[in-house]
């Protein structure tokens, strides 16, 4: 029988996380491992997971969902685990969740998905899953096209071999939606949701409608600039990625604009950092450099965002010839 080990990644939620493995003990299918990574939590969690037996545990720098995910989903491979089951803090799976999981493998290679539900009512799909809202409308056990990593993902070590790790760089908001396109898109490998295999998730409240407080609100940094890599991994395609992203940044000024009721224009302006970043490649922001640069009201100008991206992208171009050049040249004598 393969084996099969739970990856949890945590950052300072240790009621929530000791409700996750608790319910990761009770699974009608034992898991032969659990492994938590732990996020550079200050609530006491590297305390707690000392204390528990049966299970391995990782404390490192806070790295985001990304670099948590990359560090759990890598340890599990080189430890030569066949199943990983993937999920944040904040759920847990019903507990003939994963049993229901691995009865749905065909033996063909897909990712697989838990039916992610709100936890307070037991029925409604956090995300809309196809056509589906609630567990009273599904019509089919497998639903296939759609999957919501990563709560209650499940990879097997052949995607890992082809596909790789979430990447570090990301941080958070997006890095799930780029590893799952590298996955179903760049390498095309079937995706599915298994509707009685129950992942219990709070319901979604963020929403870019709502006001947020300027000061306070650097995980906006990712979400825009992580969007750009997103689309490139989803089109394969730069030019048709800058289209995609163009509209969506335009969208997204209309809806401060309309929506927004603190700050508009400071939020106007703050996108030009995050979009700047994004075409440069640029991933060095950590949260505590973009709130100080939020309180200090830092601006950066777009006029040099856009000559810097020209310049960057024309040196790209020009660099296999520049190469080719070199190595002709002969050398002195």
């Amino acid at each position: 029988m393969e084996k099969v080990i739970a990856v949890v990644v945590t950052y300072n939620r240790k009621a929530l996380l000791s409700e996750c493995i608790t319910a990761l003990r009770n699974q009608s299918r034992p898991l032969d491992a659990i492994l938590v990574v732990n996020n550079g939590s200050t609530d006491g969690t590297d305390e707690w997971l000392a204390k528990q037996d049966g299970l391995f545990f990782i404390n490192q720098n806070n790295t985001g969902s990304s670099g948590g995910f990359s560090t759990g989903i890598n340890w599990a491979y080189e430890n030569k685990y066949a199943w990983i089951w993937c999920m944040d803090d904040d759920g847990y799976p019903k507990e003939d969740a994963l049993e229901n999981l691995l009865a749905a493998d065909d033996g063909c290679l897909r990712l697989l998905n838990c039916a992610v539900i709100d936890k307070e009512d037991k029925k409604s799909f956090v995300w809309k899953t196809q056509q589906y809202k609630s567990l009273d409308e599904v019509d089919c056990n497998i639903i296939h096209g759609i999957g919501h990593p990563f709560n209650g993902t499940l990879l097997h070590r052949r995607i890992i071999e082809r596909v790789g790790v979430p990447k570090p760089k990301y941080f958070l908001w997006g890095d799930e939606t780029e590893y799952y396109y590298r996955i179903v898109r760049s390498n095309e490998i079937p995706v599915c949701t298994v509707a009685n295999s129950i992942h219990y998730h709070p319901s979604t409240a963020f929403s870019i409608k709502k006001d947020w407080d300027y000061a306070s609100g650097w995980k906006m940094y990712y979400y825009i600039r992580n969007r750009f890599h997103i689309h490139q991994v989803k089109f394969n395609n730069k030019m048709v990625a800058i289209l995609h992203y163009s509209c969506f940044l335009v969208a997204f000024m209309g809806v401060v604009l309309l929506f927004q009721k603190t700050d508009k224009f400071k939020k106007l302006s703050f996108i030009i950092w995050p979009v700047a970043d994004a075409f440069n490649s640029n991933f060095e922001a950590t949260p505590p450099s973009i709130l100080a640069k939020l309180k200090t009201g830092e601006s950066i100008s777009i006029t040099d965002s856009v000559n810097s991206y020209i310049k960057n992208t024309w040196q790209n171009i020009l660099a296999p010839f520049s190469t080719t050049r070199s190595a002709e040249r002969p050398a002195n004598a």
